[in-house]
């Protein structure tokens, strides 16, 4: 255990054995946020002048993190310019996880839409998302994909072979899974995901009759921690008040043995992700988190001395 780990010295290579336990665990263990660029953001942790294009270097050097999970492809197919674009703005350890398009996981189970996507459109939408993840494949900086499912989801045989297919269609991409519906958290969701190697991600969100309990499983090589905040207020409302959520110091510290039993267990890497990102929330949360568990996050009140972007910044 990192915060237990006794120091001895290797007087060869100069460098402690918790040296070199830090960075390994610092490559088993990414924290970061579920997006980087948000209007809010700007005046409460970026700076009020900071360019649109700019907030991923932002989030990398000045901030330091060095994962960040993709949601925009949620909402519309990405293109691969996009990626390229985004791959070369970040260093090569950096990686990205990148959400699954509601074409796929959300609309073909919607009763409320007037068409529901056939499984001609399902394939099609799928060869252009995995097209798109080409740079970032190229590049090495994919970690995942996740597709998240939403409540009306139901726990039966067709959705399991539905995930199959989903995992077919990506090929060699490892695949985190997200489900919404509590009918899904069982021993037999967990025996399913690990006969397939499928990631599980365990998610923290209000307490609520229809919603997942937060289950520390890990089903492949990927731990997957997924913070939604606590917002009571989350059905049939606005996306800025359901993540409209900042959680306390005492409430995060729960989740640092929750890391470590991940990282002891057959993981392999742990992310670990904040989504209420509401007023830059969520980077809030992911920098006090890292520095729990010894990762070293940034202080906020250190670097946003005022509205100006500094020169520095564009220097590095």
């Amino acid at each position: 255990m990192i915060w237990a780990l006794m120091v001895s010295y290797n007087h060869e290579l100069h460098v402690s054995s918790f040296d070199l336990y830090i960075r390994q665990w610092c490559k088993m263990v990414k924290i970061g946020t579920s997006g980087f660029s948000f209007p809010d953001w700007k005046g409460t942790v970026y700076p009020k002048r900071l360019p649109n294009k700019e907030m991923l270097s932002y989030y990398t050097y000045t901030l330091r993190f060095d994962t960040v999970e993709i949601n925009f492809t949620y909402y519309a197919l990405p293109s691969p310019k996009n990626f390229e674009i985004m791959s070369r703005k970040v260093p090569e350890d950096f990686e990205f996880v990148v959400k699954g398009y509601k074409g796929i996981t959300h609309d073909p189970f919607d009763k409320r839409l007037e068409t529901i996507p056939t499984k001609e459109d399902i394939e099609k939408s799928f060869h252009a998302f995995y097209d798109a993840l080409t740079p970032m494949r190229n590049s090495n900086k994919l970690g995942a994909v996740l597709l998240q499912f939403p409540v009306f989801f139901s726990h039966n045989q067709k959705n399991r072979d539905y995930i199959l297919f989903c995992k077919d269609q990506l090929k060699d991409i490892r695949v985190v899974i997200e489900f919404r519906n509590k009918d899904w958290a069982n021993d037999e969701t967990f025996c399913f995901l690990r006969e397939n190697n499928l990631g599980y991600c365990a998610v923290d969100e209000p307490k609520l009759p229809r919603l997942m309990p937060f289950i520390n499983e890990v089903t492949s090589s990927l731990g997957y921690m997924r913070f939604h905040g606590r917002n009571p207020h989350w059905f049939n409302t606005p996306a800025s008040e359901r993540y409209n959520y900042l959680y306390s110091d005492e409430e995060l510290k729960e989740f640092v043995p929750e890391a470590e039993k991940m990282d002891s267990t057959k993981a392999q890497k742990v992310y670990t992700f904040f989504n209420n990102c509401h007023a830059g929330f969520a980077l809030r949360n992911a920098l006090a988190f890292k520095r729990m568990v010894g990762l070293g996050g940034k202080d906020l009140e250190g670097i946003l001395p005022n509205d100006r972007v500094s020169d520095s910044f564009f220097r590095k």
